[in-house]
């Protein structure tokens, strides 16, 4: 028998690290020591929290908490199998349901993340001789779906309307199916979509019309109900993504549209086909969710979480920084450099407040910022202490 010549062949790892901490692209993630609330203990400091997708506060929530118990006593820990096969409870089917009638639409298909609803969604709608015209600050796991799917992808400017018309005039006719996909609030810059004059430019050139809510699910709309009940456009959005895992506090997304597209999604979308069915307890958690947005309390906290990020937003550009186009809780504070960002991002924290940067290659070199999530959570104390430790730390630098 030949003896196995040793080799490493993963020895190329080495360098790719080395090149990625030289351009700073690493990440090394803080590790959280408490529940995921305004103040939270980040790596033993207690911090006021600003890097949490918790927009509402329901992932502490008492009525989720103890939806989540029952639910493990009832079903037990796991599903145990994936959903086509023997995975799916009534819980999941009830979630579904409740889903449905809080979105306004025919019928909904919960994923084991947004990521997954994305990817498994785009690719089974379209393919090879079709065309998606995705939006170019989209989402990467819109721009993996894309890909996946092996149609033509024609990207066009953020929020451009025109420059998205132009594009179909040119080259739609040339192409079987179009997909038109945009997020409704862009995750880096807190801006929100045209979503009116999108609807318009996809009913003009037949296009599939797909909205990523994934940053206005809880945010926008009525209780929460996301970019298409907030512009009124029932009916013209062809297909939703939402997500269960940021306002709504616990994990998984799922696709809201007609009968016949969640009839065909179970049929074709792999991520759903092939993973285990999420757990009893994050199922129960997620309908407590809906009851609490569906109740006067979830209107009170979209209103609090509004009043909260207009506060701070407003006295973020009192100070003098650039927040940029921020329109939603999500507020960048763009520095320019990566360089800055991360000298920012680490002073804020020796200060006590978590604000986690952003730069290349998720934003452009010259836009290298930290971005800002406040919350429901958040008292005026919390967004006090926070904005002073900006100007202490903003002076300091020479930003303000």
């Amino acid at each position: 028998m030949a003896t196995p010549i040793k080799t490493n062949r993963l020895g190329f790892l080495d360098q790719e690290l080395k090149s990625l901490e030289e351009q700073g692209f690493v990440w090394r993630p803080r590790t959280l020591q408490s529940e995921q609330r305004a103040r939270a203990v980040f790596d033993g400091k207690e911090v006021v929290n600003l890097s949490s997708n918790n927009y509402l506060g329901l992932t502490n929530h008492p009525k989720m908490r103890e939806a989540a118990k029952r639910a493990i006593d009832q079903f037990g820990a796991g599903a145990g199998a994936v959903r086509p096969i023997a995975g799916t409870m009534t819980l999941h089917r009830e979630l579904e349901e409740k889903l449905a009638r809080f979105k306004g639409v025919e019928a909904t298909l919960v994923f084991q993340s947004g990521f997954a609803a994305n990817l498994g969604t785009i690719q089974a709608l379209v393919g090879p001789g079709d065309v998606i015209y995705s939006e170019e600050l989209n989402h990467g796991s819109i721009i993996d779906g894309c890909r996946l799917s092996k149609a033509e992808i024609i990207k066009w400017p953020h929020r451009d309307v025109d420059a998205l018309r132009q594009l179909c005039k040119e080259t739609r006719q040339k192409y079987r199916r179009a997909l038109l996909v945009t997020d409704a609030v862009f995750s880096m810059d807190g801006d929100i979509a045209p979503l009116r004059e999108l609807a318009d430019i996809a009913e003009e050139f037949d296009l599939i019309f797909m909205v990523d809510d994934a940053h206005a699910s809880g945010v926008l709309g009525r209780a929460g109900r996301g970019s298409v009940d907030h512009f009124g456009l029932h009916g013209r959005v062809d297909i939703q993504m939402g997500t269960l895992s940021k306002a709504l506090g616990v994990m998984g997304g799922y696709i809201a549209g007609s009968k016949k597209l969640i009839e065909f999604l179970i049929q074709k979308a792999r991520p759903w086909l092939l993973s285990t069915a999420h757990p009893p307890a994050v199922v129960a958690a997620a309908i407590a969710a809906i009851e609490i947005l569906e109740s006067p309390e979830g209107e009170q906290l979209v209103q609090k979480l509004w009043e909260n990020a207009r506060y701070f937003k407003s006295e973020l550009n009192r100070l003098g920084f650039n927040t940029g186009a921020s329109e939603t809780p999500i507020t960048p504070v763009i520095v320019g450099s990566s360089h800055n960002a991360r000298q920012l991002a680490k002073r804020l924290f020796e200060e006590g407040v978590f604000a986690q940067e952003i730069v290349f290659p998720m934003v452009a070199r010259d836009k290298a910022r930290v971005r800002t999530i406040v919350t429901a959570m958040h008292t005026k104390e919390d967004l006090d202490f926070a904005l002073n430790a900006f100007k202490k730390v903003g002076k300091e630098m020479g930003l303000i």
